[in-house]
C-alpha cells in the first residue's frame, strides 16, 4: 500500500469523522435496505465449501449471517446516539480542590481500522465489525480470510451505493502478506477473528507500534450438565454443535461435563449421546485437521478414555470418560470432536474446566437457578443456559473470550465502544492561582489535613480540619 493511497484514506476519514452521526446512520440504514432486498444473492457469494471443512447451504448462511447483519445494522441505528452520546463532568462530584473544573468525555474514533476477516463466518464477523467501526466515524480496511473476497466486494459494493465514500471502505487481499502490509504503514486499530495462533503472530507485529487491537480467538467450550437437565434439548444443542458449519464454529461444544450424575446414569447418557451423533453427516477435513483428531484420539486411548465414535474420517469423533489430562480437553480444532467427563460435584468439574486455556463461552443445561448459579463462577466471555450457540447472533450481545480465546469485545454496545477511544476536554472556570505556587514545607501539614478532612472515616474528619484551619494560617 502506497503512501499516498493511505493518506486519502486518512482523508476521508476525517472528513467522515465530522459528519453528524444521523449522516452516518443513513449510510447504515441504506446498506440494511439493500442487503434484506438482496438477502439471498448476497448469501450465495459466501462459500459452501471452504478449506475443504466448511459445509452449509444457503439457507444456512442466511440464518446464520444475513439475518445477523440486518439485525446488527438495525440495532447500531436505533442505539448508536445514547451509546456515543458526550459524558459531561459538570461541578457536582468534582474534587473540591480542584475549583470549578468541568468538561466532556467523547467517544473520538482510531482513524483507519484493519479488520483481519475469519473463514468461517466471514459476512457475519466482519461485517458486523466494519459497520460498527464505520458508524463510529472511522476508515475500515477489510481483509477477507481467502475464498471470501466476492461477500467483502459485495458489501462495499452496497455501502458505497447508499452513500458511503468508496476511500473509506479498502478490501485488501486475502493473503495474510496483505493484514501484515496494512499494519505496517500504520493502522490505528486492529480487530482480529481467527485463531490463537494468528492472534499471537498479528499482537507481535502490533507490539511494534503499540497499535491497540481486540482478538476474537480460538475456543475449546464446556457444556455443563446438571442434575435436571432436559436431556432431550440436550441432545439437539449438542448435535447442532457439533452439525452446523461443518463444526467450523469456535463456540461449537468440546467438552462436556457431567456433574453428579451416577456411573449408571452417565453411561445412558453416553450412549444416548453416542446415538444422537451417529447420524450426522461426515465433513471433508483438510489433512491438518484430519492429523490432529488422530492425535486426539490416540492420546485420549493412551489416557484411558473410551472412543465412541472415532470420526477421523470425518464424521463425529466422541471420546468417553475423559480427564483434563487429555489434549482433546484443551485442543482448538474445527472439526465435530467431543468429550465426555463424569464430574463428582462442581467443584470438580469447574476444576477440570479450568485447566483449559481456552475460555471464549460456555453453556450449562439444568435447573434455571442452579445453571445460573454455576454460570457466575464460569471465567469466560458467555455462558448460554439451556441453549447453544444461536442466543449469541443478538446485536444487544458484545462478544470475547479470555485466556487463549482473545481479549476485547465485538458487537453490542461495547463492541461500538471498542471502534472507539475516549477522549477528554476539561475547562476551568474562574481562577485558582494557588495551584501554580511552589510549595514548601508548610504545604505538607495542609495538604495531609484536606485528605483526612475529606477522605478519612468520622473519627479523623474533626482532626482534619482543625490541622487544615492551622496549617491555612500559618501560610498566611
Amino acid at each position: 500500500m502506497g503512501t499516498l493511497s493511505f493518506e486519502s484514506v486518512r482523508e476521508a476519514q476525517r472528513e467522515w469523522a465530522a459528519m453528524p452521526l444521523a449522516a452516518r446512520l443513513g449510510v447504515v440504514a441504506g446498506v440494511r435496505r439493500r442487503m434484506a432486498e438482496g438477502a439471498r444473492e448476497l448469501a450465495e457469494m459466501v462459500p459452501t465449501e471452504l478449506a475443504g471443512a466448511l459445509r452449509r447451504t444457503v439457507a444456512d448462511t442466511l440464518g446464520a449471517e444475513v439475518l445477523p447483519v440486518l439485525a446488527a445494522c438495525r440495532f447500531l441505528e436505533r442505539e448508536s446516539a445514547w451509546i456515543l452520546r458526550a459524558r459531561v463532568l459538570g461541578l457536582d462530584g468534582r474534587p473540591v480542590w480542584l475549583g470549578r473544573v468541568g468538561g466532556t468525555v467523547e467517544r473520538a474514533p482510531w482513524g483507519v481500522v484493519l479488520v483481519i476477516a475469519a473463514g468461517n463466518y466471514p459476512l457475519l464477523l466482519a461485517g458486523v465489525q466494519t459497520m460498527q467501526a464505520l458508524v463510529a466515524g472511522n476508515a475500515v480496511m477489510w481483509k477477507p480470510a481467502p475464498g471470501t473476497e466476492a461477500v467483502a466486494y459485495a458489501v462495499k459494493t452496497l455501502l458505497v451505493e447508499a452513500g458511503l465514500p468508496a476511500e473509506l471502505l479498502t478490501v485488501l487481499e486475502s493473503s495474510a502478506e496483505a493484514g501484515s502490509e496494512a499494519i505496517a504503514a500504520g493502522v490505528d486499530f486492529v480487530a482480529l477473528t481467527g485463531s490463537a495462533g494468528t492472534g499471537t503472530a498479528v499482537l507481535h507485529q502490533l507490539a511494534e507500534k503499540l497499535t491497540p487491537a481486540v482478538m476474537e480467538l480460538s475456543g475449546c467450550d464446556a457444556v455443563f450438565v446438571l442434575p435436571g437437565a432436559d436431556l432431550g434439548r440436550l441432545m439437539e444443542a449438542l448435535g447442532f454443535g457439533l452439525r452446523f458449519n461443518g463444526s467450523y464454529t469456535c463456540m461449537a461444544p468440546r467438552r462436556v461435563f457431567l456433574v453428579g450424575y451416577s456411573a449408571a446414569e452417565a453411561q445412558g447418557f453416553e450412549a444416548r449421546l453416542a446415538d444422537a451423533l451417529r447420524g450426522i453427516e461426515p465433513v471433508a477435513l483438510p489433512e491438518r485437521t484430519r492429523a490432529l483428531v488422530t492425535e486426539l484420539v490416540e492420546d485420549a486411548r493412551a489416557l484411558g478414555g473410551e472412543i465412541v465414535l472415532d470420526g477421523r474420517a470425518g464424521a463425529v469423533t466422541m471420546i468417553a470418560g475423559a480427564c483434563p489430562a487429555m489434549k482433546a480437553m484443551g485442543a482448538d480444532v474445527f472439526a465435530p470432536v467431543v468429550s465426555v467427563m463424569r464430574a463428582a460435584d462442581e467443584a470438580e468439574a469447574l476444576q477440570a474446566n479450568e485447566g483449559c486455556r481456552y475460555a471464549l463461552s460456555a453453556t450449562v443445561f439444568g435447573p434455571e437457578d442452579a445453571a445460573k448459579r454455576l454460570a457466575a463462577k464460569l471465567r469466560v466471555g458467555n455462558v448460554l443456559i439451556n441453549d447453544a450457540i444461536v442466543p449469541t447472533a443478538d446485536p444487544r450481545v458484545p462478544f470475547g473470550g479470555r485466556g487463549r480465546s482473545g481479549y476485547g469485545v465485538t458487537r453490542g454496545a461495547e463492541g461500538l465502544l471498542a471502534m472507539t477511544t475516549p477522549k477528554t476536554t476539561q475547562v476551568r472556570r474562574g481562577w485558582m492561582k494557588q495551584a501554580y505556587e511552589p510549595t514548601g514545607a508548610g504545604h505538607v501539614e495542609l495538604f495531609a489535613g484536606l485528605a483526612a478532612l475529606l477522605y478519612g472515616g468520622w473519627q479523623v474528619k474533626w482532626d482534619g480540619l482543625r490541622r487544615l484551619i492551622g496549617a491555612g494560617l500559618k501560610l498566611k
